[in-house]
Order: C-alpha cells, then structure tokens, then sequence
C-alpha cells in the first residue's frame, strides 16, 4: 500500500499514538494514506474508533514482530 507519509510512534503510550496520528493527518490531503507504526497494543481499538469518530478510513493494519502497522485515509 502507497502512504504518503510515515509516522514512527514506536514507544509510546496511550495517548500519545492518537495525538501524533491527528497531528500528522492534518498534513495530508483528503484521500492520501497515513502510515502509523506503534508498539502500544491499545493502538488497534484506539486508532480504529479515532479513524471513524474522525471520518477517516482505516485501510488496513498488520502486526509484525510486535510492531503494529495501520494505514489511515484521511477524509
């Protein structure tokens, strides 16, 4: 999947993955993607109910040797 940008939030605890990913999609244009990458196992439901409260759409997420991978559209 093409994101056009990358947010590194490997580390950090709730709620810091959700205030970085607000910060980082208000930098993107509607439709682009918004790649997340976090450690915080929280992160899944948090960042699933902040993409629909927020009309964003999670594409997709994955986990990888303990690194959760989320692609966000912004809407």
């Amino acid at each position: 999947m093409q994101s056009k940008k990358i947010l590194d939030a490997k580390g950090l605890a709730c709620p810091m993955p959700i205030v970085k990913t607000r910060k980082a999609i208000q930098e993107l244009r509607v439709g682009e993607i918004l790649e997340v990458h976090a450690t915080d196992k929280g992160s899944k439901n948090d960042l699933a109910a902040w993409s629909k409260s927020g009309g964003h759409e999670l594409v997709q997420d994955t986990e990888e040797d303990g690194i959760l991978k989320f692609w966000i559209k912004k809407g």
